[in-house]
C-alpha cells in the first residue's frame, strides 16, 4: 500500500507564505506524476503544480510565477513552496501521486490540508 502525508497548511494574511510537504512511503515503484492539486467549497479539483514522468513540472495557470514545486532526492517527497498568496488560494490542497506498472495507472490522493488566507 501506498501512503502520502501532508504537512504544512494553515491560515496566512494575504501576501504571505507558506511551505507544503508531502511524503510518500509504502511500496512505490514507477513514479511517473507527483505533486499537488486544490479543490475549494464548490469547485472542481484543479492541478495546482506536478512533476511529470519525464522530470518537468506542470503549473495551473494561476500559480504561475507565485508558487514553485520542489522534491527531495529520493524523488517520493515534494514541497509547496507558496508566496504571495491570495485569498483565492484558499482550497484544501491535496497532494496526488501517480505510479505506473506494466500499463496500469495506479492514483493516490493524501488526506488534504487546508490552506486559508486572509484578506
Amino acid at each position: 500500500q501506498v501512503q502520502l502525508v501532508e504537512s504544512g497548511g494553515g491560515l496566512v494574511q494575504a501576501g504571505g507564505s507558506l511551505r507544503l510537504s508531502c511524503a510518500a512511503s509504502g511500496t512505490i515503484f514507477s513514479i511517473n506524476d507527483m505533486g499537488w492539486y486544490r479543490q475549494a467549497p464548490g469547485m472542481q479539483r484543479e492541478l495546482v503544480a506536478v512533476f511529470t514522468s519525464n522530470g518537468t513540472t506542470k503549473y495551473g495557470d494561476s500559480v504561475k510565477g507565485r508558487f514553485t514545486i520542489s522534491r527531495g532526492s529520493a524523488k517520493s517527497t515534494v514541497y509547496l513552496q507558496m508566496n504571495s498568496l491570495r485569498p483565492e488560494d484558499t482550497a484544501v490542497y491535496y497532494c496526488h501521486l501517480l505510479l505506473r506498472l506494466q500499463g496500469v495507472n495506479y492514483n493516490y490522493w493524501g488526506q488534504g490540508t487546508q490552506v486559508s488566507v486572509s484578506s
